[in-house]
């Protein structure tokens, strides 16, 4: 098995205390994996949006799996709104790691709970007696503070370190999605090849789709259009200037309307492509809508596009269909799956490095190549392909 980490200190320093915590891996030997069902389980997927919505196809076969089981989940607060749209689950809690927060703009790091903080945390969850807990991320912090709640059963991925703590370690495999590394670990536990389960979709609540209706009726009954502009990371990011090109062509030759999304920090790349379009075209909502009214709102539209962002899974959880734009990132692991999505690349050598965390330095300081070799003609080729799909 190798550590699935980046930098090589760190993975080097994570293959130490992983061979310091070996010994404890000998308990597996004398302790078996029960057969019933678990009547209390707990769940942690502490990173960002994306990420624990590609985790709903694990959950729904989780749910499926116990359905008399009460189930809870621990995420970032960032993502509490979300989680409170997923089916099937009774409590969510929110636990902010230090290394995933960010400061108040949503850019880099913010106020969190340290390694040891968190652990805190979770071990005074030991009175809640969990029969299973389960961490759906490759990381030896949260697996640490997973193995500190008391767990009868604990299972995760062993690729990021901290798998000696757990009774159930598998390996985090890199070719397949996300979706699918968690739906593994999910069947590795119930020893099942699938489950029967309802679409893995969110359950939007009749407020947050008014609310929608409310925001969207300066547009009527025009063609719209979301487009997500931010990328998040500078390495990710198409050029603004594109977006606007894509969003200016949709408004003249198809009479749409322009739905914008985005964080606070967001505002000065969504202001490059708001400015240049007629204001009773444009519905702005950067910085100013919760993510479950982000989320009634996609649902509403023809089509979504953006990069490879939250927002983007986003809408895969809500049903739209979307138009993504990826340069590193690989799809094998990230890109939607809905039949009418489609993913704009171009093919170089290097591409997809999936190197996000710490792009190669050639790449850093301006759009890398494989970004910048695509252009709005690709993408607006995409978009009417999907919109005459009717697949």
């Amino acid at each position: 098995m190798a550590l699935t980490i980046y930098d090589r200190r760190e993975r080097a320093l994570v293959a130490i205390a992983d061979t310091l915590l070996l010994p404890l891996s000998l308990r597996r030997l004398v302790r078996r994996w029960p057969a019933e069902a678990p009547a209390r389980i707990l769940c942690l997927r502490l990173e960002r949006i994306g990420d624990l919505l590609m985790t709903l196809p694990a959950l729904a076969e989780l749910r499926a799996f116990a359905p008399g089981a009460s189930i809870d989940l621990a995420v970032g607060s960032w993502n509490r709104r979300i989680a409170e749209a997923i089916p099937g689950l009774n409590r969510i809690e929110t636990l902010d790691a230090a290394w995933l927060a960010r400061d108040s703009t949503g850019s880099g790091r913010g106020a969190g709970l340290s390694p040891l903080s968190l652990v805190q945390r979770t071990a005074g969850w030991r009175a809640r007696k969990y029969d299973l807990a389960i961490n759906f991320e490759p990381d030896i912090r949260s697996n640490i503070a997973l193995a500190t709640a008391g767990a009868a059963r604990t299972a995760g991925f062993r690729s990021g370190g901290g798998g000696p703590l757990l009774d159930l370690a598998i390996d985090y495999d890199t070719t397949l999605h996300t979706a699918d590394n968690a739906v593994a670990l999910v069947r590795a536990i119930t020893g099942a090849d699938a489950m029967p389960q309802d679409p893995a979709t969110l359950q939007i609540p009749e407020s947050a789709r008014a609310e929608a209706a409310r925001l969207l009726a300066p547009l009527g009954d025009r063609l719209k259009i979301g487009i997500h502009v931010s990328a998040g990371r500078e390495v990710k990011q198409w050029p603004e200037a594109r977006f606007r090109e894509v969003a200016e062509r949709l408004i003249g030759d198809r009479s749409a309307g322009i739905v914008l999304t985005g964080a606070p920090a967001d505002r000065a790349q969504v202001d490059v492509v708001r400015t240049a379009l007629p204001p009773d075209r444009v519905v702005d909502l950067s910085g100013g809508a919760d993510l479950l009214t982000v989320a009634a709102v996609i649902a509403q539209l023809r089509l979504f596009v953006t990069g490879d962002t939250g927002p983007m899974h986003l809408a895969h959880a809500v049903g739209t269909p979307i138009v993504a734009v990826f340069g590193p990132s690989d799809p094998r692991r990230y890109a939607p799956r809905g039949v009418h999505d489609t993913v704009v690349r171009i093919d170089l050598p290097c591409s997809p490095c999936n190197r996000i965390r710490l792009p190669p330095a050639r790449c850093t300081g301006h759009t890398p190549d494989c970004l910048a070799g695509i252009q709005t003609a690709q993408v607006l080729a995409a978009i009417d392909d999907a919109l005459q799909d009717r697949r």
